[in-house]
Parts: C-alpha cells; sequence; structure tokens
C-alpha cells in the first residue's frame, strides 16, 4: 500500500509542474509575439532605409567606374533635385546658359569659360557635358544645336 503522504507529494509536485508549464507556454507565447514585431520592424526599417538612401543618391552625385576611372554622374532634374547636386563644372555651365538669357551655342559656351573655341577637340568635351545636361533634363537642346536652359 502506497503512502498517502507520498501520494499527497506527487499531486502537489504534478499541480505545481502544471502551473509552472501553463507560465512557460505564456511567456514562450510572448517572446514568440514579441519576435514578429520585431520582425515587422525590421522590414519596415529595411525599406525605409532603401527609400532613404535612394533619395540621398538622388540628391547626392554618384560616382561609377568606367575604364578603371571614377567617373561622376549627373543626376536627373527632378522635384527633390537641385542644382547643388552637380558637379561644379556643371554648375558652371548652366549658369552660363541661364546668364546667355537665350539659345547659346556651345562656343559661346566655351568663350565664357576660356576654352579654346578655334580647336574643335577643345569644344567636344563641353558639348558632351552640355548634351548630358539636357538628356537629364537641365537643359534643352534645340533643333539647331544651340542650348536653353530649362525653367
Amino acid at each position: 500500500m502506497v503512502d498517502p503522504e507520498v501520494l499527497e507529494r506527487i499531486a502537489a509536485r504534478s499541480a505545481e509542474l502544471d502551473s509552472l508549464e501553463e507560465a512557460l507556454v505564456k511567456q514562450l507565447d510572448q517572446v514568440r509575439a514579441e519576435r514578429d514585431e520585431l520582425a515587422v520592424a525590421e522590414r519596415v526599417l529595411a525599406r525605409m532605409s532603401e527609400q532613404i538612401a535612394g533619395e540621398r543618391a538622388a540628391v547626392a552625385p554618384a560616382w561609377a567606374q568606367v575604364g578603371g576611372r571614377a567617373v561622376l554622374l549627373v543626376p536627373h532634374r527632378g522635384d527633390s533635385v537641385d542644382e547643388a547636386a552637380l558637379p561644379g563644372d556643371y554648375r558652371r555651365i548652366l549658369a552660363i546658359v541661364r546668364a546667355a538669357g537665350g539659345p547659346v551655342q556651345v562656343r559661346a559656351v566655351g568663350e565664357e569659360l576660356g576654352l579654346q573655341v578655334e580647336v574643335r577637340g577643345k569644344l567636344e568635351p563641353l558639348r558632351a557635358k552640355l548634351v548630358k545636361l539636357a538628356d537629364r533634363g537641365w537643359l534643352h537642346k534645340r533643333g539647331d544645336g544651340k542650348f536653353t536652359a530649362r525653367l
């Protein structure tokens, strides 16, 4: 025959363990819920970081590797991009075209910049910059090859 005191201790310990199990299950549910919240927060943070990085990249000049050399890229003109995002020489070109008050030829911009306009090879890199500014929305290239500032 089993001692009733032993049976009582077994029942008491079993009740303690049931209570502990219930508390641990509740705690495990809380841990899982918090982990789920952290996962959501991490996804939101990653999405916001990408968005902020994209906005910064649109404003800040970007560099790229071309033929082993670092080349500064000219950003597209947009609502969140101002002239400060342009490299200095491109800002200067843009200012010259705006100051002209009307359509301007590459040669005239070259003269303002102090280039040897008589040498065609000196104007071609400038023409490429003007075209790049036009392609990115900073200038307008007319059919006659002249450039005007966009408003």
